[in-house]
């Protein structure tokens, strides 16, 4: 695969590539000596690997999430204004429920609100009382239209009226007195004469006809009929209806008060138009009664328009009982409110009209759409909780598996690296912005907490080169834990760098542990000795070594011989004498010559180490073989200090410290042969 990094940046991310560099010490154990949240924040990833990571990724993204669940929240309630929602948080706002009516009950509530502020007024107030019109009977009526004598002729009857017409106006009435002056008519039909002219009248047509046309059930008849258009007239009289208009107006009087606390009907009369209709239809009938006062004997009944007037008077009759008695029907309501307004609390109803009032204006639009984008948003947080929650124990129970086992694989490394100090409480804590890792470093007994920032912490307990072991076994025992080892390119950049010298061996072990376990190895350091080190451990078929060199104004990567790199002084200045040895080329006396006293020097140094330390010289060193040998504990015998003294005279010819003319000392090869042989063989012993 191909990788370009351009602009600060690679192009794709390899995560089967695991480096330990400078950066790796940085980020995960302290930047410089100092260690922040961050670097334990790191270290937790790094001790999680892959799938814990990937746990504790959906724990972060849950969180991430929750945090925009917590601001889209903040939005949608300030998008609610304290005065929308008046003495209420904005949940307590959401919450409230519908009502199925909530304008019929915020009327109620007014009521109630209003009846218990006016309970004075409401207890000395009335109730409904029925308003009705008097009934106009058209049977009844027409009962009396319809009454007649049987036992006055017909003809008897035509005879009278035409006479009585004739005598004008009143002349029915005259005649009628007249009558009364009379005798009575004689058994035997013989009568008085007439009292105004002295005439006989039994031989009048008219006599008889009067008398019966003037009888007493004719005069009950006149009186029935009197009496009916009496008693019509008198209750429909103008005082009469004056009443009902008075009446109707107390009625409307009394529903808007009562409107005010007890939801009434409508109480709509048209006053005017009952009285048109009233009038009207009394008007007809009493015309149809006077009629008959007229002529009592002629039968009668009411006409069509007389009837029609009725009826229209009942309608409006009919619609008067029917509103007052939806009223009336109210006076249980009104009882209630009444026994309610004696003992209600104001307060308490202005709270509950406050409550129905807030219900509506939560359920009314646009509140009812911000209010619910609110609580979907409380709800869809409720949920992301409960996967971060589960995340979380996923993660925890990963955890309880996972730090143990890296805290043990931590103090491995370090025993093998020498450290003289472990870790210990390696835990892992939750934090607001996701998951952190906690641990002690162990030192002579005393555990320091990586938390600590004055007396004895972090900063001052551990040198450089004990924070970068600290580092490079993290980094160990994190591969430890990688599943997908196998198939890791691990990069360790110079793990040399204040790392102490004792610990390069173990260091080069532990690299050197690794090759048959992942795909590749990758070493970069300035720090040649210690890359052929690790070079000499590799399989042959396995290696291969570059290095970066200057080229112009950039670099390039070539190849590099790391045999020439790896051969050690000693090793050349061996080869250099055993070439002319072999070959006796001129060319290379003098090097051959100056050669001679370092390869004694070397050897010396490897082969008694504890008598010739670093900077001892060879004529100090033959002095104290020589007072040892005296004393019976020898370092060399007579022979190889005679011999080491001969090699020690010939090769200080050709040093700076001990001939100033050493690079124009004559040299004879043959001679330079022998003493080349005589070291090479001084060295193998």
């Amino acid at each position: 695969m191909n990788r370009t990094f351009q602009n600060g940046a690679w192009n794709s991310a390899s995560p089967e590539i695991m480096v330990f560099d400078d950066a790796f010490v940085a980020a995960n154990v302290c930047s410089g000596i100092e260690l922040e949240a961050g670097h334990r924040e790191n270290l937790h990833e790094l001790i999680l690997g892959a799938p814990g990571v990937a746990l504790n990724a959906a724990l972060l993204g849950h969180v991430a999430r929750i945090e925009e669940h917590n601001r889209a929240i903040r939005q949608h309630e300030a998008a609610i204004p304290a005065a929308t929602r008046g003495t209420l948080t904005v949940d307590q706002f959401c919450a409230l429920p519908n009502e199925n009516d909530v304008d019929a009950a915020i009327g109620g509530a007014e009521r109630a609100l209003a009846a218990a502020r006016d309970a004075q007024a409401i207890g000395a107030r009335a109730v409904f009382v029925s308003a009705a019109l008097p009934a106009i009977d058209a049977a009844s009526i027409n009962a009396i239209l319809g009454r007649t004598l049987g036992d006055v002729e017909a003809e008897a009857m035509a005879r009278v009226r035409e006479h009585l017409q004739r005598l004008g106006k009143e002349g029915e009435e005259w005649v009628a007195r007249g009558m009364g002056f009379l005798p009575a008519l004689a058994a035997d039909g013989a009568a008085e004469p007439c009292p105004f002219c002295e005439q006989d009248l039994a031989a009048s047509p008219l006599l008889r006809h009067y008398q019966a046309y003037f009888s007493e059930a004719y005069d009950a008849l006149k009186a029935a009929v009197t009496d009916a258009g009496k008693s019509f007239a008198d209750a429909h009289r103008g005082e009469v209806q004056a009443g009902f208009e008075r009446a109707v107006r107390e009625v409307s009087e009394a529903r808007t008060f009562w409107s005010a606390y007890v939801e009434l009907p409508a109480f709509e009369l048209d006053t005017a138009a009952i009285l048109r209709n009233w009038n009207a239809a009394r008007d007809l009938v009493l015309t149809a009664l006077r009629a008959k006062f007229a002529a009592p004997l002629e039968a009668a009944e009411l006409g069509a328009d007389a009837l029609e007037g009725i009826a229209a008077y009942d309608r409006e009759r009919d619609a008067v009982s029917a509103a007052t008695a939806e009223l009336v029907a109210r006076n249980d309501a009104i009882a209630l409110v009444k026994e309610q307004a004696a003992g209600a609390n104001v307060g308490n109803a202005e709270t509950d009209l406050a409550r129905l009032r807030l219900i509506k204006l939560r359920h009314s639009e646009p509140t009812a759409t911000l209010c619910q984008a609110c609580i979907d948003e409380k709800a869809a947080k409720l949920v992301t909780e409960g996967l971060r929650d589960a995340a979380r124990d996923a993660l925890t129970n990963y955890r309880e598996n996972v730090f143990p086992a890296y805290q043990q694989a931590t103090n491995d490394y370090l025993q093998r690296f020498g450290a003289g100090f472990r870790i210990d409480a390696v835990n892992s804590v939750n934090t607001r912005g996701g998951s952190s890792c906690t641990y002690s470093v162990v030192i002579n007994q005393v555990a320091v907490p990586v938390t600590a920032n004055e007396g004895t912490s972090f900063r001052n307990t551990l040198s450089a080169g004990d924070r970068n072991t600290l580092a490079l076994a993290f980094f160990f025992a994190s591969l430890e834990q990688n599943a997908q080892l196998a198939n890791a390119i691990v990069v360790i950049d110079d793990p040399m760098t204040s790392l102490d010298e004792h610990r390069s061996v173990a260091t080069v072990q532990q690299i050197r542990a690794l090759l048959g376990r992942v795909r590749q190895v990758i070493i970069l350091s300035h720090f040649k000795p210690y890359l052929c080190e690790v070079w000499n451990g590799a399989g042959v078929n396995d290696r291969s070594a570059f290095l970066v060199r200057r080229d112009g104004q950039g670099s390039s990567i070539a190849e590099w011989d790391v045999r020439q790199d790896c051969i050690t002084e000693h090793d050349k200045n061996h080869a250099l004498v055993a070439e002319f040895v072999h070959t006796g080329n001129p060319a290379i006396e003098r090097a051959v010559a100056t050669a001679l006293r370092p390869m004694l020097e070397a050897y010396l140094r490897v082969a008694y180490p504890v008598d010739f330390p670093p900077g001892k010289l060879i004529g100090p060193f033959i002095n104290v073989c020589v007072q040892r040998l005296g004393a019976g504990d020898p370092i060399l015998d007579q022979a190889n200090i005679d011999e080491l003294r001969a090699l020690k005279d010939y090769g200080n010819n050709f040093h700076h410290d001990t001939n100033p003319a050493w690079q124009t000392q004559a040299i004879n090869n043959q001679e330079l042969t022998g003493f080349s042989q005589r070291v090479i063989s001084f060295t193998r012993r």
